[in-house]
């Protein structure tokens, strides 16, 4: 992966899933399980409200979404 990150919050995160064509599946805790029934994708996003996804585990997400941070702007 090329380039920053940006710093984005669960919500965020989570309108980018929608608009990638992943729907919420299911929560247990603070995790949201989203799934993409197309190619049976699964991406698993923390829900802590007020906070930033880290960068790593954004850059994972991202990976599992099979996005490039460049595309996820686009998202944003």
């Amino acid at each position: 992966m090329s380039g920053r990150l940006p710093a984005v919050t669960c919500r965020e995160l989570e309108r980018a899933a929608r608009r990638l064509g992943f729907v919420r599946d299911r929560q247990r805790g603070s995790h949201a399980v989203y799934y993409r029934a197309r190619d049976g994708a699964r991406v698993v996003i923390p829900v802590h409200r007020g906070r930033n996804i880290k960068p790593k585990t954004l850059a994972g997400i991202l990976e599992d979404m099979g996005v490039t941070p460049e595309e996820f702007r686009r998202l944003l």
